[in-house]
């Protein structure tokens, strides 16, 4: 008679759970020695008219999760907002008062970029996103309008740099890649097109999934209802930004950013509740959860 661990051996599972133990493994605490440079230059492309909120939410988010510097690529309606809102940012701005249209900054020059809160979806910027996207080669996290304007335009799916991170929630999913009958089929979708076009899906929900290119998946055990608001996804955009800004594979900087954002979210919801909790209150738990984790690794 088999035990049921031995019927197990041999069998190769795709499907883990992350959790505070992997993330502590991950976490790399700053060099005593180390100066802004060290810790990468990240690029965010962000915001329109009435959504510079957006791109305030995604620059603060990346700034306190570590990245060295950042510059923010937004309309020149939001150019008076950001240098209030974040003076530790850099703004540049575009030629147009209301849309993103283009940007003459080289992605060369960056370390990471992320790209899509509140940026719209107008014909001038669907034409900005696409080439900007083809003549990066850094790691890049699309998210939001980035991800309806791949929706309205699947072919460019395959021109994705690889590992791109995409962070849909399940209706962006489902706009890209079909409807789906219920929550297991879309998950296998989700592991299908990794896959395929070898990126990264950041599937959002409860027990978001991690889904990479090789097969595996990694479910996230962080997070709470109080997180279902609009903002969290341009938080944990900028999140993940700041991770790949520092050098930290695109892999776990998904699955850390993810986690991290979670544990932010539980912490403030023990604070404000989850019904009076914001996004932006995630940013100021950030610190709090990086403390507990260096304690962690002494």
């Amino acid at each position: 008679m088999h035990s049921p661990d031995s019927f197990l051996t041999g069998f190769e599972f795709p499907y883990t759970f992350f959790d505070k133990s992997r993330a502590i493994s991950l976490y790399k605490p700053r060099d005593p020695f180390a100066h802004k440079g060290n810790f990468g230059h990240a690029l965010l492309l962000a915001g329109s008219y009435g959504k510079i909120g957006a791109a305030v939410l995604a620059s603060k988010a990346c700034l306190s999760s570590g990245a060295g510097l950042l510059t923010a690529h937004v309309p020149s309606c939001g150019y008076e907002i950001m240098q209030t809102a974040l003076p530790e940012a850099m703004v540049d701005v575009d030629t147009d008062p209301d849309q993103l249209t283009e940007c003459t900054l080289k992605p060369a020059t960056f370390q990471a970029a992320g790209i899509g809160p509140g940026i719209g979806t107008s014909i001038s910027t669907v034409r900005f996103l696409i080439k900007f996207i083809k003549k990066t080669s850094i790691p890049i996290v699309l998210d939001a309008d980035a991800l309806n304007i791949l929706g309205k335009n699947p072919e460019f799916l395959s021109t994705l740099p690889v590992k791109t991170i995409l962070t849909p929630h399940p209706k962006e999913f489902d706009r890209m890649f079909g409807q789906h009958s219920s929550d297991l089929d879309r998950l296998r979708k989700a592991r299908k097109v990794a896959i395929q076009y070898k990126i990264i899906v950041v599937l959002k929900g409860h027990f978001t999934g991690v889904f990479y290119p090789d097969g595996q998946v990694s479910f996230n055990t962080s997070g709470n209802a109080g997180m279902a608001k609009g903002g969290s996804g341009d938080v944990l955009t900028g999140i993940i930004t700041a991770f790949l800004a520092q050098g930290y594979k695109s892999e776990i900087s998904a699955s850390l950013a993810v986690y991290l954002h979670g544990c932010a979210g539980d912490l403030a919801a023990k604070l404000y509740s989850e019904e009076a909790m914001l996004p932006s209150d995630l940013i100021h738990c950030l610190g709090k959860i990086f403390l507990e984790w260096k304690e962690s690794v002494k």
